[in-house]
Protein backbone atom coordinates (compact mmCIF):
# COMPACT_ATOMS: atom_id res chain seq x y z
CA UNK A 1 0.00 0.00 0.00
CA UNK A 2 2.21 2.75 -1.09
CA UNK A 3 1.36 6.10 -2.78
CA UNK A 4 4.78 7.44 -4.54
CA UNK A 5 6.37 10.63 -6.48
CA UNK A 6 8.94 9.13 -8.98
CA UNK A 7 10.91 9.58 -11.76
CA UNK A 8 10.23 8.16 -15.17
CA UNK A 9 10.33 9.36 -19.04
CA UNK A 10 6.46 8.78 -18.79
CA UNK A 11 5.57 11.82 -16.63
CA UNK A 12 1.65 10.06 -15.60
CA UNK A 13 -0.15 9.25 -13.06
CA UNK A 14 -1.04 5.69 -12.42
CA UNK A 15 -3.67 4.03 -10.08
CA UNK A 16 -4.19 0.78 -8.81
CA UNK A 17 -6.62 -1.02 -6.27
CA UNK A 18 -6.61 2.14 -4.69
CA UNK A 19 -8.69 2.15 -1.25
CA UNK A 20 -8.56 5.18 1.23
CA UNK A 21 -10.29 4.06 4.91
CA UNK A 22 -10.88 6.92 7.64
CA UNK A 23 -11.67 6.40 10.93
CA UNK A 24 -15.02 7.55 11.75
CA UNK A 25 -15.94 7.08 15.47
CA UNK A 26 -16.39 3.47 16.45
CA UNK A 27 -16.43 2.64 12.55
CA UNK A 28 -14.35 3.43 9.41
CA UNK A 29 -15.66 5.30 6.60
CA UNK A 30 -14.18 4.35 2.91
CA UNK A 31 -13.42 7.61 1.00
CA UNK A 32 -12.49 5.10 -2.35
CA UNK A 33 -12.72 1.70 -2.50
CA UNK A 34 -10.26 0.27 -5.61
CA UNK A 35 -9.88 3.29 -7.58
CA UNK A 36 -8.02 2.63 -10.86
CA UNK A 37 -6.96 4.98 -13.24
CA UNK A 38 -3.96 6.02 -15.90
CA UNK A 39 -3.56 9.34 -16.81
CA UNK A 40 -0.98 9.59 -19.78
CA UNK A 41 1.77 12.75 -20.01
CA UNK A 42 0.35 15.65 -21.51
CA UNK A 43 -2.84 14.52 -21.09
CA UNK A 44 -5.79 16.65 -19.58
CA UNK A 45 -8.06 13.82 -17.57
CA UNK A 46 -11.49 15.46 -15.41
CA UNK A 47 -12.69 13.80 -12.63
CA UNK A 48 -16.42 14.37 -11.92
CA UNK A 49 -18.51 13.01 -9.01
CA UNK A 50 -21.14 14.46 -6.45
CA UNK A 51 -19.77 15.43 -2.96
CA UNK A 52 -18.31 13.27 -0.78
CA UNK A 53 -17.13 11.24 -3.33
CA UNK A 54 -13.57 11.06 -2.92
CA UNK A 55 -12.18 13.29 -5.26
CA UNK A 56 -10.47 15.57 -3.23
CA UNK A 57 -8.78 12.03 -0.93
CA UNK A 58 -7.65 10.98 -4.45
CA UNK A 59 -5.59 13.95 -5.41
CA UNK A 60 -4.03 14.51 -1.39
CA UNK A 61 -2.91 10.72 -1.55
CA UNK A 62 -1.43 11.11 -5.23
CA UNK A 63 0.17 14.56 -4.18
CA UNK A 64 1.71 12.31 -0.98
CA UNK A 65 -0.50 14.57 1.08
CA UNK A 66 -2.24 11.03 2.63
CA UNK A 67 -1.24 7.48 2.89
CA UNK A 68 -2.92 4.85 0.86
CA UNK A 69 -5.12 2.34 2.75
CA UNK A 70 -4.49 -0.44 0.26
CA UNK A 71 -3.61 -0.21 -3.66
CA UNK A 72 -0.69 2.14 -5.17
CA UNK A 73 -0.84 5.57 -6.30
CA UNK A 74 2.08 7.16 -8.54
CA UNK A 75 3.00 10.09 -10.06
CA UNK A 76 5.99 9.74 -12.47
CA UNK A 77 7.62 13.51 -12.43
CA UNK A 78 7.34 16.37 -10.32
CA UNK A 79 4.05 17.00 -8.75
CA UNK A 80 2.07 20.49 -7.71
CA UNK A 81 -1.63 20.54 -6.23
CA UNK A 82 -4.18 23.68 -6.90
CA UNK A 83 -7.01 23.90 -4.00
CA UNK A 84 -10.37 25.59 -4.22
CA UNK A 85 -8.81 28.40 -2.55
CA UNK A 86 -5.70 30.50 -3.66
CA UNK A 87 -4.50 29.30 -0.31
CA UNK A 88 -2.08 32.54 -0.44
CA UNK A 89 0.27 33.65 2.52
CA UNK A 90 -1.74 37.06 3.53
CA UNK A 91 1.77 38.84 4.73
CA UNK A 92 3.48 38.33 1.49
CA UNK A 93 3.09 40.45 -1.75
CA UNK A 94 1.90 38.30 -5.00
CA UNK A 95 5.60 38.05 -6.15
CA UNK A 96 6.91 37.07 -2.47
CA UNK A 97 3.66 34.15 -2.36
CA UNK A 98 5.64 32.49 -6.10
CA UNK A 99 9.00 32.89 -4.56
CA UNK A 100 8.53 30.69 -1.62
CA UNK A 101 7.90 28.05 -4.03
CA UNK A 102 10.89 29.01 -5.86
CA UNK A 103 12.35 28.94 -2.57
CA UNK A 104 11.79 25.60 -1.45
CA UNK A 105 12.93 24.38 -4.75
CA UNK A 106 16.45 25.65 -4.00
CA UNK A 107 16.43 28.87 -6.21
CA UNK A 108 18.97 31.30 -5.77
CA UNK A 109 17.53 34.60 -4.34
CA UNK A 110 18.10 37.12 -7.28
CA UNK A 111 16.79 34.24 -9.61
CA UNK A 112 13.94 33.99 -7.52
CA UNK A 113 12.59 37.51 -8.16
CA UNK A 114 13.28 37.37 -12.00
CA UNK A 115 11.05 34.01 -12.21
CA UNK A 116 8.77 35.07 -9.90
CA UNK A 117 7.96 37.77 -12.26
CA UNK A 118 8.06 35.69 -15.41
CA UNK A 119 5.94 33.70 -14.11
CA UNK A 120 2.80 36.66 -12.94
CA UNK A 121 3.58 37.88 -16.73
CA UNK A 122 2.98 34.05 -17.78
CA UNK A 123 -0.86 34.76 -16.04
CA UNK A 124 -1.38 38.06 -16.94
CA UNK A 125 -0.70 39.94 -13.35
CA UNK A 126 2.11 42.44 -14.82
CA UNK A 127 2.20 45.49 -12.44
CA UNK A 128 0.19 43.03 -9.51
CA UNK A 129 3.25 42.02 -8.43
CA UNK A 130 3.61 44.03 -4.99
CA UNK A 131 -0.12 43.38 -4.06
CA UNK A 132 -0.97 41.50 -1.46
CA UNK A 133 -4.13 38.81 -1.48
CA UNK A 134 -6.60 41.73 0.38
CA UNK A 135 -6.30 43.81 -2.40
CA UNK A 136 -6.83 41.18 -5.29
CA UNK A 137 -10.01 39.65 -7.07
CA UNK A 138 -10.54 36.00 -6.34
CA UNK A 139 -9.69 35.65 -9.91
CA UNK A 140 -6.16 37.57 -9.41
CA UNK A 141 -5.53 35.46 -6.27
CA UNK A 142 -6.40 31.80 -8.59
CA UNK A 143 -3.72 33.08 -10.75
CA UNK A 144 -1.17 34.12 -8.19
CA UNK A 145 -1.77 30.32 -7.19
CA UNK A 146 -1.40 29.06 -10.38
CA UNK A 147 1.81 30.63 -11.15
CA UNK A 148 2.76 29.87 -7.47
CA UNK A 149 2.20 25.98 -9.00
CA UNK A 150 4.38 26.76 -12.29
CA UNK A 151 7.01 27.59 -10.22
CA UNK A 152 7.47 24.08 -8.99
CA UNK A 153 8.04 23.09 -12.04
CA UNK A 154 5.53 20.69 -11.77
CA UNK A 155 5.13 18.02 -14.42
CA UNK A 156 1.76 17.07 -13.09
CA UNK A 157 -0.49 19.59 -11.82
CA UNK A 158 -3.33 18.22 -9.76
CA UNK A 159 -6.45 20.47 -9.28
CA UNK A 160 -9.22 20.44 -7.10
CA UNK A 161 -11.87 22.88 -8.39
CA UNK A 162 -9.71 25.70 -8.65
CA UNK A 163 -12.27 27.75 -9.75
CA UNK A 164 -15.62 26.37 -8.43
CA UNK A 165 -15.90 29.95 -6.38
CA UNK A 166 -15.18 32.19 -9.20
CA UNK A 167 -18.12 34.03 -10.89
CA UNK A 168 -18.82 32.96 -14.43
CA UNK A 169 -16.84 35.35 -16.66
CA UNK A 170 -13.60 35.09 -14.32
CA UNK A 171 -13.85 31.31 -14.82
CA UNK A 172 -13.90 31.27 -18.70
CA UNK A 173 -11.09 33.02 -18.89
CA UNK A 174 -9.63 31.18 -16.37
CA UNK A 175 -10.31 28.17 -18.47
CA UNK A 176 -8.55 29.27 -21.40
CA UNK A 177 -5.41 30.55 -19.39
CA UNK A 178 -5.46 27.04 -18.22
CA UNK A 179 -5.72 25.53 -21.31
CA UNK A 180 -2.87 27.84 -23.29
CA UNK A 181 -0.26 27.25 -19.99
CA UNK A 182 -1.74 23.27 -20.50
CA UNK A 183 -0.73 23.23 -24.38
CA UNK A 184 2.55 25.48 -23.91
CA UNK A 185 4.40 24.00 -20.60
CA UNK A 186 3.09 20.40 -22.27
CA UNK A 187 2.06 19.67 -18.48
CA UNK A 188 -0.45 16.52 -17.19
CA UNK A 189 -3.90 17.52 -15.82
CA UNK A 190 -5.83 15.64 -13.04
CA UNK A 191 -8.45 18.18 -12.35
CA UNK A 192 -11.37 17.27 -10.17
CA UNK A 193 -14.86 18.91 -10.72
CA UNK A 194 -18.67 18.92 -10.03
CA UNK A 195 -19.34 20.86 -13.05
CA UNK A 196 -20.21 18.51 -15.93
CA UNK A 197 -19.75 21.30 -18.85
CA UNK A 198 -16.46 22.50 -17.29
CA UNK A 199 -15.38 18.68 -17.69
CA UNK A 200 -15.93 18.21 -20.71
CA UNK A 201 -14.66 21.91 -21.97
CA UNK A 202 -11.17 21.03 -20.67
CA UNK A 203 -10.75 17.29 -20.55
CA UNK A 204 -9.62 14.94 -23.13
CA UNK A 205 -10.88 12.39 -21.00
CA UNK A 206 -14.01 12.31 -17.89
CA UNK A 207 -13.71 9.93 -15.63
CA UNK A 208 -16.99 9.49 -13.42
CA UNK A 209 -16.89 8.66 -9.94
CA UNK A 210 -19.48 6.56 -7.71
CA UNK A 211 -21.09 8.17 -4.85
CA UNK A 212 -19.10 7.13 -1.77
CA UNK A 213 -17.07 4.53 -1.54
CA UNK A 214 -15.61 6.30 -4.74
CA UNK A 215 -14.72 4.80 -7.46
CA UNK A 216 -14.50 4.95 -11.50
CA UNK A 217 -17.86 4.26 -12.80
CA UNK A 218 -17.46 5.17 -15.95
CA UNK A 219 -14.90 6.73 -18.73
CA UNK A 220 -16.46 9.50 -21.44
CA UNK A 221 -13.58 10.27 -24.23
CA UNK A 222 -14.21 13.75 -25.23
CA UNK A 223 -12.75 14.20 -28.88
CA UNK A 224 -14.56 17.49 -29.59
CA UNK A 225 -11.54 20.13 -31.50
CA UNK A 226 -10.06 22.66 -29.81
CA UNK A 227 -10.83 25.41 -28.61
CA UNK A 228 -14.13 24.85 -27.15
CA UNK A 229 -16.95 26.60 -26.28
CA UNK A 230 -19.33 26.27 -22.78
CA UNK A 231 -22.30 27.22 -25.42
CA UNK A 232 -21.45 24.47 -27.96
CA UNK A 233 -24.48 22.00 -28.36
CA UNK A 234 -21.79 18.81 -28.93
CA UNK A 235 -20.74 19.83 -25.79
CA UNK A 236 -23.92 20.39 -23.81
CA UNK A 237 -24.75 16.53 -25.17
CA UNK A 238 -21.42 15.45 -23.87
CA UNK A 239 -22.34 16.88 -20.73
CA UNK A 240 -25.80 15.89 -20.66
CA UNK A 241 -24.75 12.40 -20.53
CA UNK A 242 -22.45 12.70 -17.95
CA UNK A 243 -25.00 14.61 -15.64
CA UNK A 244 -27.38 11.70 -16.00
CA UNK A 245 -24.51 9.09 -14.77
CA UNK A 246 -24.07 11.65 -11.87
CA UNK A 247 -27.86 11.51 -10.96
CA UNK A 248 -27.97 7.81 -11.66
CA UNK A 249 -24.89 6.86 -9.25
CA UNK A 250 -26.19 9.64 -6.73
CA UNK A 251 -29.70 7.93 -6.65
CA UNK A 252 -27.84 4.48 -6.19
CA UNK A 253 -26.23 6.40 -3.33
CA UNK A 254 -29.54 7.28 -1.54
CA UNK A 255 -31.48 4.24 -2.00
Amino acid sequence: MTNEVGLSDEHSVSVERLTKVFPHGDRQLIALKEVTLEVQAGEFVCVVGASGSGKSTLLSVLAGLDQATAGTAHVHGRVALMFQEAALLPWLTAAGNVEIALELRGVARAERREKAQELLELVHLHGFERRRPHELSGGMKQRVALARALAQDADVLLMDEPFASLDAITRDLLHEELVRLWTSKNLTILFVTHNAREAVLLGDRVLVFTSRPGRVAHEIRVDLPRPRSLGSPELAVIAGRITDRLKQETRMHAG
